[in-house]
Formats: structure tokens, sequence, C-alpha cells
């Protein structure tokens, strides 16, 4: 069976390079392509080189050159790289995994009008486990019901720039769907002074950054004499990654159309 040909957009970033350092291990995937953004000082360079492997593929700028010849393009960029790889990756019947946070809805529905021309998939967070885990938040508010109050803690190193996380965010669309309301609703994303007390159904989010954390997400559904919490911990980008080849795989011979984690791992239905 032959190789699947993937770029990596971002390559040089710290999401990059572990995606560039899968694609290269894996067996069934073949590295084509590594794009960064224009003035980076590893342009021309070879893609391997942060993780002292020789791939063969020279980081570029020029989107057209770097997709060239590739099936897939990973994408864990901020919102603007992302819709401008959009655009090309249409013109150039390249499909896509994107793992962008940060988006807008505008940018969800660029990306939605892109999926009638290209597969897609879309999610927030690759990880494996963060998928589970939204299955099992949803679960948790249908047996546990309204008597418990909801709050979504996360933490992140200190380079990232969007809050709460678009995982955090995810996990609470799940959970105020789950319990029949809408997050725009009921979100609460800031305490400070006399807040007064706790609007029933609200779902609290507090966001910590700082050094090197990965990514950590909590759930804490607190009730009246205990507390129940559901955490998922990333110690390495790896998880990431991993998700995202599994992304990849399932991207081909697959019909244009935005997907999820949900199709890609068989949770969805």
């Amino acid at each position: 069976m032959a190789a699947i040909n993937v770029a990596v957009a971002g390559a040089t970033g710290r999401m990059g390079r572990m995606l560039v350092e899968a694609v290269l291990a894996s067996e069934d995937c073949s590295l084509t392509g590594a794009l960064d953004a224009p003035g980076s000082p590893a342009l021309g360079e070879d893609a391997g080189a942060a993780i002292g492997r020789v791939s063969g593929v020279a980081i570029t700028a020029d989107l057209a050159r770097g997709l060239a010849g590739a099936q897939v393009l990973i994408d864990f960029t901020r919102p603007e790289g992302t819709m401008a790889h959009l655009a090309t990756c249409r013109a150039q019947g390249v499909a896509m995994v994107i793992g962008t946070t940060g988006l807008t809805p505008a940018h969800e529905a660029e990306i939605a009008a892109a999926a009638q021309a290209l597969p897609i998939v879309r999610a927030p967070n690759m990880s494996v486990g963060v998928n589970v885990m939204l299955r099992l938040l949803a679960q948790a508010v249908r047996v546990l019901g309204p008597g418990y109050d909801i709050e979504v803690i996360e933490a992140h190193h200190r380079h990232k720039v969007d809050a709460p996380s678009g995982t955090a965010l995810a996990m609470g669309q799940v959970l105020a769907q789950a319990g029949g309301r809408r997050l725009e609703d009921f979100a609460v994303y800031a305490r400070e002074g006399l807040t007064g007390e706790r609007r029933e159904g609200s779902i609290g989010f507090a966001t910590i950054r700082g050094g090197d954390i990965v990514g950590d997400h909590t759930v804490l559904f607190a009730g009246t004499g205990e507390r129940l919490e559901i955490t998922h911990r990333s110690s390495s980008r790896a998880n990431y990654a991993a998700g995202s080849l599994r992304a990849v795989r399932f991207l081909q011979g697959r019909a244009p159309g935005l997907y999820g984690m949900d199709d890609v791992l068989g949770l969805a239905g």
C-alpha cells in the first residue's frame, strides 16, 4: 500500500516539530511538505533538522510549493495561517486535518464551506483520551442531573495565546448540550469583585497559563456532599500527533465533508 503524502504547517513550532517527527516515524505516511511563516529563520532548512533527522524536505513559506504532491495537510497554526492554507488546499485539492484553536464563527463557516469540496477533519483536540473524555462528560451530565454545579479548569504553557482553550470550550459545548441548554447563555468566563451567588445552570471556566504545561483539563461537578472530577492531562504532544495521524488515515478515500474526531475514532452516532 502506497504511503500517504503528508505536509505539515508550522513545521518549526512545538507542535509542528512533533508532527514532523511522527510522520517521519510512521510506516504508512511520507513527509512531502513543511510550511512555515515568511521570515522564519528556518526557511530552506531540512524539516527534520530540529529533531536530528534528515527528511529531504526543505521548510518553505511558498504554500503552492509546500503542498505540491501532498494528499493531506496537518495544520495546528494560528487562525490567519489556517485560513490562508485552507484556500490553497481547496485550490490544489489537498485534504486537511485542522487542530488550530481560537477560530471565530466566521473562520468556522469558511472551513465548512471548503468541506463541500474537500474532506476535512476539524477538532479542537486530536487526543484520543480527550475525545473519550468528551463522551464521559455528556454521560455525567445526563446521569447527575441539574443538582451539580459545573466548572471547567484548564492549564497550558505560557506561550498559548487564546483562552479558554479550544478544548475547554468544546467541553463546555458538550456539557451545555447534554443539559439541554446553550453554552453562550450560561458560560461564565471571569469572576472578580462582588459577583453575587452562582447562577443556577451556569458553567464556569478557569484558565491557568504558565511554564511548559502541555495541556491539563478538569471538569468539576460539585454537588451537595460530594464532588466528581474528570481530568485529562497531557504529558507530551505525542498524543496529539498520534491522533492527527489517525485522522490522516481516516481521510483516505473519504468523500468531501466536515468530520470530527468522533468520526475518526468511531464514536459518532
